[in-house]
């Protein structure tokens, strides 16, 4: 006669199958069911048995674990371990209670760096402590089937005297971080207005530059206006001369044009001048 015995394990766990207390193997997620026959050998059914282990991430605290570092201060440290079971089998078969080792090893882990380190090293640069911390216990941790993904400080507490220097050294260090924005600022400020100056006065030269440029070439449009007046000027008076020359009668005529014009003007006055001959002539007559 036989019994049977029925188990369910999700996704979120694995099983660990045993036999009469022997191991007989891992169990992946689903539905299992088991005969537990009659043994002749110790008179009684066989008893089956399924260890369930979780195999989900989580996360483990580490509280206040008050440690000194190599310049002899006293810190208390809070850690924070995320991890996971990736061999259900070492894990339970190992040690006693992963949990409890995995809490144990990051612990010393943690000693042993601060151990490493000064005061000023830890305060410049916690992310080192975590990273020596993780890397000290990871190969351990995986000896009895944990994968450690992080390890990281959460709190650093510190004791009173050096709290209050710290505090002095980090107020110190916000006032000179606003000084050096607010040299910042002023120095940008000063860019600005030194640009936007001198883009003025650019802008400035250009406009009376182009002033200069178009005072000159409206001086040189009127010289060549004059210089081109003048020449047509001498070009009548030459064609003038030349018409005068080839007929004299038409000199006489702009002569006598002349003089009515200054027949005209009782103020005007003309001065002849007469050959020598006529002018002796005349004196004879007298």
């Amino acid at each position: 006669m036989t019994k049977k015995a029925e188990y369910i394990i999700k996704d979120t766990h694995r099983g660990l199958l045993y036999r009469d207390g022997v191991f007989k193997g891992i169990l992946s997620a689903g539905r299992y069911r088991f005969t537990m026959p009659w043994t002749k050998v110790f008179g009684r059914r066989e008893v089956v048995e399924v260890v369930l282990v979780d195999i989900r991430s989580r996360e483990l605290i580490i509280k206040g674990q008050e440690i000194l570092t190599a310049d002899k201060v006293a810190l208390r440290v809070s850690i924070v371990v995320q991890f996971a079971v990736i061999d259900p089998k070492a894990a339970v078969h190992a040690v006693e209670s992963y949990q409890d080792r995995l809490y144990s090893d990051v612990q010393l882990a943690a000693r042993r760096a601060l151990a490493r380190m000064t005061l000023e090293d830890i305060l410049t640069n916690r992310n080192r402590l975590s990273s020596e911390i993780l890397e000290d216990v990871k190969e351990i941790a995986a000896s009895y089937g944990v994968d450690i993904g992080r390890a990281d400080v959460r709190d650093l507490s510190f004791p009173g005297n050096v709290q209050e220097v710290m505090n002095r050294v980090l107020a110190a260090e916000r006032q000179s971080q606003a000084q050096l924005v607010e040299a910042r600022t002023k120095a940008e400020v000063h860019r600005i207005e030194a640009e936007s100056k001198a883009e003025a006065a650019r802008l400035q030269a250009g406009s009376t530059a182009e002033a200069i440029q178009r005072e000159a070439n409206a001086r040189a449009t009127a010289m060549e206006t004059a210089v081109a007046a003048e020449t047509l000027a001498l070009e009548r008076r030459r064609s003038n001369a030349a018409a005068y020359a080839e007929h004299p009668a038409l000199l006489r005529l702009e002569e006598l044009a002349t003089l009515r014009q200054l027949a005209t003007n009782a103020n005007a006055r003309l001065y002849l001048s007469l050959p020598s001959d006529a002018a002796r002539t005349g004196d004879r007559n007298e």
